[in-house]
């Protein structure tokens, strides 16, 4: 019992590390400071340890630091809980899921910093090192999944939830994408009104970045309709299963969450600690979607 509690801290430590790579990533892109070390990987300005510490140098080279450290976290992770967990389905995938789109966004990135990297690429590392923190987060859920305090094996699952519910998760990575771009396309602040680009004079964006912000809102305002749509119905009919009731509910409060914070991140023209909660709740939401796919996969009924 007391290995399995150091098991469930370990996890815990290791999701709230991913968070910290997501959002160290996040703050990399709105500073700026992803030529902090120059085109050198994975020392500093031609250094192990840079002499000459600058804002950009210290973003970037905290944030290589935190890769690592918590890289080795995962990695650790994903082997414990394919020894102490192995008899649950969903354990050995996850377990490489995890340890391989970490790796990937790093090699994305050392690529970036090494030889430079377009827009429409950049923009999918955002969304690849997503991908590796819920594989890190329903790691974690399995391991608290063991105590059997909820049931989460005995589930019915209708098909219209079935269906809404990976359309939205698949739909959600969209919406980060277009995110990503919006960032590394800096277009975050071509369009100064919300939430039209120019509430005096509606209409087709007329150029490339106006495109992007708009498509990206566009996007955002879909999925908060879809899943406010998916809430309303798991109130009506899912009742009596509280993880999906409690889980949609929450999944709004997050879409909620992220679409104000990203008008207000407009209104303040970028405001840093805005713009970082914008991203941790994409991030939160992108990773419970992905636990009610795994809930779905589970479901006992399918009509």
């Amino acid at each position: 019992m007391r290995y399995h509690n150091f098991l469930k801290w370990f996890a815990v430590s290791s999701t709230i590390g991913m968070l910290f790579i997501l959002l160290g990533g996040a703050l990399v892109t709105k500073t700026d400071s992803g030529m902090g070390c120059g085109r050198h990987w994975p020392g500093c300005n031609g250094q192990l340890i840079p002499d000459v510490i600058t804002a950009e140098v210290l973003i970037e080279f905290s944030h290589r630091i935190v890769t690592g450290v918590v890289g080795i976290l995962i990695v650790i992770l994903a082997v414990w809980s394919w020894r102490a967990l192995g008899h649950v389905r969903e354990t050995k995938f996850l377990s490489f899921m995890a340890i391989f789109f970490l790796v990937l966004q790093a090699l994305i990135g050392a690529a970036q910093v090494l030889w430079g990297q377009g827009d429409f690429i950049l923009a999918l590392h955002f969304g690849i090192s997503l991908i590796s923190f819920a594989s890190v987060l329903l790691l974690t859920l399995l391991v608290f999944e063991v105590d059997k305090k909820y049931d989460t094996q005995n589930i019915q699952v209708g098909k219209p939830l079935k269906w809404h519910t990976i359309g939205v998760t698949i739909y959600s990575y969209i919406v980060v994408y277009t995110g990503a771009l919006v960032r590394h396309t800096n277009s975050e602040l071509v369009c100064l009104d919300w939430p039209f680009c120019d509430n005096s004079a509606i209409g087709l964006p007329t150029r490339f970045n106006e495109w992007v912000q708009m498509g990206h809102r566009f996007a955002a305002a879909l999925i908060f309709i879809w899943i406010l749509y998916i809430m309303v119905h798991v109130i009506r009919h899912y009742k009596s299963q509280p993880v999906f009731y409690w889980g949609w509910i929450i999944s709004f409060i997050l879409v909620l969450a992220q679409v104000t914070t990203g008008a207000i991140a407009i209104f303040t023209h970028l405001n840093l600690y805005i713009a970082l909660l914008h991203s941790l709740f994409i991030s939160l939401l992108f990773g419970l979607l992905t636990y009610m796919i795994l809930l779905v996969f589970r479901s006992n009924r399918s009509s």
